[in-house]
Protein backbone atom coordinates (compact mmCIF):
# COMPACT_ATOMS: atom_id res chain seq x y z
CA UNK A 1 0.00 0.00 0.00
CA UNK A 2 2.80 2.78 -1.14
CA UNK A 3 1.01 5.54 -2.79
CA UNK A 4 3.29 8.18 -4.58
CA UNK A 5 5.07 10.75 -2.47
CA UNK A 6 2.77 13.55 -4.13
CA UNK A 7 -0.10 12.22 -3.28
CA UNK A 8 -1.81 11.03 0.12
CA UNK A 9 -3.94 7.89 0.80
CA UNK A 10 -7.40 8.59 1.70
CA UNK A 11 -7.48 7.62 5.13
CA UNK A 12 -4.85 10.13 6.43
CA UNK A 13 -7.61 13.44 5.65
CA UNK A 14 -10.36 10.72 7.60
CA UNK A 15 -11.21 11.57 10.73
CA UNK A 16 -10.19 8.95 13.51
CA UNK A 17 -13.49 9.58 14.91
CA UNK A 18 -15.22 7.97 12.05
CA UNK A 19 -13.44 5.15 12.11
CA UNK A 20 -13.93 4.72 15.85
CA UNK A 21 -17.05 3.24 16.40
CA UNK A 22 -16.25 0.52 13.48
CA UNK A 23 -13.41 -0.14 15.80
CA UNK A 24 -15.45 -0.75 18.65
CA UNK A 25 -18.61 -2.25 17.17
CA UNK A 26 -16.10 -4.87 15.90
CA UNK A 27 -14.77 -5.73 18.67
CA UNK A 28 -17.82 -5.57 20.85
CA UNK A 29 -19.45 -7.94 18.34
CA UNK A 30 -16.95 -10.53 19.26
CA UNK A 31 -17.46 -9.95 23.24
CA UNK A 32 -14.71 -7.22 23.28
CA UNK A 33 -15.52 -3.86 24.94
CA UNK A 34 -14.83 -0.20 24.00
CA UNK A 35 -12.41 -0.13 27.24
CA UNK A 36 -10.15 -3.15 25.28
CA UNK A 37 -10.38 -0.89 22.29
CA UNK A 38 -9.50 2.17 24.65
CA UNK A 39 -6.56 0.49 26.31
CA UNK A 40 -5.24 -1.57 22.64
CA UNK A 41 -4.97 2.60 21.19
CA UNK A 42 -3.52 4.28 24.45
CA UNK A 43 -0.87 1.31 24.61
CA UNK A 44 0.24 1.48 20.57
CA UNK A 45 -0.03 5.64 20.75
CA UNK A 46 0.83 6.38 23.96
CA UNK A 47 -1.95 8.63 23.92
CA UNK A 48 -3.79 9.15 27.78
CA UNK A 49 -7.71 8.13 27.84
CA UNK A 50 -8.44 12.06 28.35
CA UNK A 51 -6.23 12.62 25.44
CA UNK A 52 -7.62 9.91 23.20
CA UNK A 53 -11.18 11.47 23.93
CA UNK A 54 -9.75 15.08 23.06
CA UNK A 55 -9.04 13.93 19.40
CA UNK A 56 -12.36 11.90 19.01
CA UNK A 57 -14.35 14.98 20.02
CA UNK A 58 -11.88 17.44 17.50
CA UNK A 59 -12.38 14.95 14.71
CA UNK A 60 -8.88 14.96 14.49
CA UNK A 61 -7.71 13.50 10.85
CA UNK A 62 -5.74 10.06 10.67
CA UNK A 63 -2.12 11.80 9.32
CA UNK A 64 -2.51 13.83 12.52
CA UNK A 65 -3.83 11.60 15.17
CA UNK A 66 -0.29 9.56 14.62
CA UNK A 67 1.68 12.39 14.37
CA UNK A 68 0.79 14.17 17.44
CA UNK A 69 1.59 10.45 19.21
CA UNK A 70 4.53 11.41 21.04
CA UNK A 71 5.23 7.89 22.49
CA UNK A 72 4.39 5.11 19.98
CA UNK A 73 5.41 1.97 22.09
CA UNK A 74 8.64 0.50 21.09
CA UNK A 75 7.19 -2.69 21.40
CA UNK A 76 4.88 -2.45 18.54
CA UNK A 77 7.74 -2.99 15.90
CA UNK A 78 6.84 -6.86 17.42
CA UNK A 79 3.41 -6.35 15.77
CA UNK A 80 4.11 -8.45 12.69
CA UNK A 81 1.73 -10.69 9.79
CA UNK A 82 -0.71 -9.46 7.37
CA UNK A 83 -3.62 -6.87 7.52
CA UNK A 84 -5.94 -5.70 4.26
CA UNK A 85 -3.61 -8.27 2.46
CA UNK A 86 -0.25 -6.76 3.10
CA UNK A 87 2.59 -7.99 5.49
CA UNK A 88 2.82 -5.00 7.79
CA UNK A 89 6.44 -5.71 7.40
CA UNK A 90 6.57 -4.78 4.06
CA UNK A 91 4.99 -1.44 4.37
CA UNK A 92 7.24 1.50 4.03
CA UNK A 93 5.15 4.63 4.37
CA UNK A 94 5.73 5.17 8.03
CA UNK A 95 2.13 6.80 9.24
CA UNK A 96 0.12 3.98 6.85
CA UNK A 97 2.06 1.48 8.95
CA UNK A 98 1.10 3.18 12.29
CA UNK A 99 -2.61 2.83 10.64
CA UNK A 100 -1.97 -0.90 9.75
CA UNK A 101 -0.75 -2.17 13.33
CA UNK A 102 -3.49 -0.42 15.29
CA UNK A 103 -6.00 -2.33 12.40
CA UNK A 104 -3.58 -5.48 13.00
CA UNK A 105 -4.58 -4.82 17.49
CA UNK A 106 -7.76 -4.80 16.59
CA UNK A 107 -8.26 -7.34 14.48
CA UNK A 108 -6.43 -9.56 17.13
CA UNK A 109 -8.81 -8.04 19.71
CA UNK A 110 -11.54 -8.81 17.85
CA UNK A 111 -10.19 -12.76 17.38
CA UNK A 112 -10.43 -12.93 20.96
CA UNK A 113 -6.93 -13.22 21.75
CA UNK A 114 -5.70 -12.44 25.33
CA UNK A 115 -4.81 -8.89 26.11
CA UNK A 116 -1.19 -9.92 27.41
CA UNK A 117 -0.49 -10.96 23.38
CA UNK A 118 -2.31 -8.15 22.19
CA UNK A 119 -0.01 -5.43 24.42
CA UNK A 120 2.75 -7.75 23.18
CA UNK A 121 4.25 -8.99 26.96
Amino acid sequence: MNTPKNSKHRIYSMSFSSVYPHYVAKAEKKGRTKAEVDEVIRWLMGYSQKELEAHLKKQTDFETFIGQASQLNPSRALIKGVICGVRLEEIKEPTMKEIRYLDKLIDELAQGKVMEKILRK
